[in-house]
């Protein structure tokens, strides 16, 4: 076997494992937000919690408001940051429409599954939170606010853990002065399981 070959074969190997991050990873996020999180109006952070503080208060579906509002992050990183557009494209189309499919099923999974607003905001965002560190450990993800993340700690001399820190920070303040205390406290423990299940899943 050639050099040629060998080369072809590896780029297909790592595109066929990026594929499947991004399909297992869509699917977790997905039962994350549709049957943990979404059931008592909790919160994530990132573009995921912009798309459920709309959801929450004027019923849109949230991978349609997530794909929307990406769109601009898109258009900027495509102009400056081309490898991180195609590296996350297709994970931001595959992810929305997943997790607006998996929404028919929430109340069949309620129907059998109860559990308290602690649990599952604890397990919805270790879900969530695995979902988006498969695709990262695979250099793709579902676009959104990491992606912006990515974008400015090209620019600023801050950690890009740090800036997507402060930004779910902010969302999750704002969706407590929108909806209520309870979602507050209930989305700090989603982000938090969240976040250790991302680091996790992308430990060297």
């Amino acid at each position: 076997m050639n050099q040629t070959s060998l080369l072809q074969e590896l780029v297909c190997l790592l595109s066929l494992q990026k594929n499947v991050a991004i399909i297992l990873g869509s699917l977790l996020i997905s039962m994350g937000i549709n049957f943990f999180l979404m059931p008592f109006k909790v919160l994530d952070g990132g573009l995921i919690g912009i798309a459920l503080i709309i959801n929450y208060l004027f019923g849109l579906k949230v991978g349609l408001v997530m794909f929307l509002c990406s769109i601009p992050i898109f258009i900027l990183v495509w102009f400056h940051f081309s490898d991180m557009f195609y590296n996350s494209m297709f994970g931001l189309f595959f992810s929305s429409f997943v997790i607006d499919f998996f929404g028919q099923y929430r109340d069949l999974f309620l129907y059998y599954v109860d559990l308290t607003p602690f649990s599952s905001s604890l397990i919805g965002g270790f879900f969530v939170g695995t979902g988006i560190g498969i695709m990262l450990r695979y250099e793709t993800s579902t676009g959104g606010t990491d992606l912006l993340a990515q974008y400015f700690s090209k620019w600023v001399p801050i950690n890009v853990g740090i800036i997507v820190f402060i930004i779910d920070g902010m969302i999750i303040c704002l969706g407590g002065l929108l909806l209520s205390a309870e979602t507050f406290l209930l989305s700090i423990l989603t982000i938090t399981a969240g976040g250790i299940a991302t680091s996790l899943c992308t430990m060297k």
